[in-house]
């Protein structure tokens, strides 16, 4: 999963080393046509996956692909974090920015960007945070059960009914949440870092719904990474811990045993993946024509599909972009705010 990072705060953006963008139409032909002139490049900003020397390599074949289909350049630019894609985005540095959510909710927000694509991932565009425990005596109304996590096919188990014996698993939440309610005052509770969605905040939000205070009645063990949340539970450091769906994948070399040590007892509401924002200052017809280039770029070749992985950890772009779920992920971000 790629990091999240909501704090905006003051960047230097010229040290992106961006290309501005200039567009070439007159006031009187927007006034007489109501169209924009396309600029002669646009400059798209992203944080990927991949490192070092390799970054040229693997954003050539995306900016090359878009620059030939729309016939203007483009040009991609690496950003140190997200947050530094978004104020590029307003000081028009760049015009295309690849983020994760909070960061597209900030490009709304601060600077009226368009949201044109939503991240997709093994058919996703969402996930739950998961509440994993070693204690499903306590936590679980039901007997454990297995289900299979298709995208690594792996057996794990859930109760709660978060998942149906047998099956593949869905990963779909809110489910079993009202188990929350279990955790006891000075339980130990492994969380990660307050910038992570899964490992964090919702977590924090879905506590406090349940009538914890987070601050006093949990034992709070801070952890570095979804596979460490998962490890803290199975090494019995925490009773509780929590992470994206399904991070118990990311351990079964050191932890073979972690489908019958580790159960998922609950999902939170679904949290939801980054994707593309363009900024309000290119032409519609370009964003139309961006957008639908984009959405089709992991279908365009083998290459593509590497590539887009390799580069951004996704498996696609889709142009359902589901607002209201960005507008939600805004809401519970500002409580994470200061």
């Amino acid at each position: 999963m790629r990091k999240s990072l909501f704090a905006a705060g003051a960047l230097t953006v010229a040290a992106l080393a961006l290309t501005g963008c200039s567009t070439s139409g007159t006031g009187d032909a927007e006034a007489a046509t109501g169209t924009t002139e396309w600029p002669d490049s646009i400059t798209l900003s992203l944080v990927p996956s991949v490192e070092g020397e390799d970054l040229a390599e693997a954003l050539d074949p995306l900016t090359t692909y878009l620059s030939e289909n729309l016939g203007i350049k483009v040009e991609g630019v690496v950003a140190s974090d997200y947050a530094a894609t978004v104020e590029a985005l307003g000081a028009d540095q760049a015009q295309v920015i690849i983020a994760d959510a909070g960061s597209l909710y900030n490009a709304m927000e601060q600077y009226d960007a368009k949201l044109a694509l939503r991240d997709v991932r093994f058919g996703a565009t969402s996930y739950a945070a998961v509440g994993y425990t070693n204690n499903p005596d306590k936590y679980c109304a039901d007997t454990p059960v297995k289900a299979n996590y298709a995208a690594s096919n792996i057996e794990l188990s859930y109760c709660n009914g978060t998942e149906q014996a047998g099956v593949d698993a869905t990963g779909a939440g809110p489910a079993g949440i009202e188990s929350l309610s279990k955790i006891s005052k000075g339980t130990k509770v492994a969380m990660q870092a307050a910038t992570s969605p899964a490992g964090y905040q919702y977590p924090i939000v879905a506590m406090r719904d349940a009538g914890i205070d987070t601050d006093k009645d949990i034992t709070q063990v801070p952890v570095e990474g979804n596979n460490n949340a998962v490890l803290s539970v199975y090494n019995g450091d925490a009773e509780v811990s929590f992470g994206y769906w399904d991070a118990r994948t990311t351990v079964t070399k050191e932890a073979p045993d972690v489908a019958d040590k580790v159960v998922a007892f609950a999902y939170t509401e679904m949290i939801p993946n980054g994707g593309v924002a363009v900024s309000s200052s290119l032409p519609a017809d370009l964003v139309a024509d961006l957008t639908k280039l984009m959405d089709e770029y992991a279908d365009s070749s083998e290459e593509a599909k590497t590539v887009m992985f390799d580069l951004v950890g996704l498996s696609d772009w889709t142009s359902k972009t589901d607002e209201a779920e960005i507008a939600r992920y805004g809401e519970i971000l500002t409580q994470f705010s200061n």
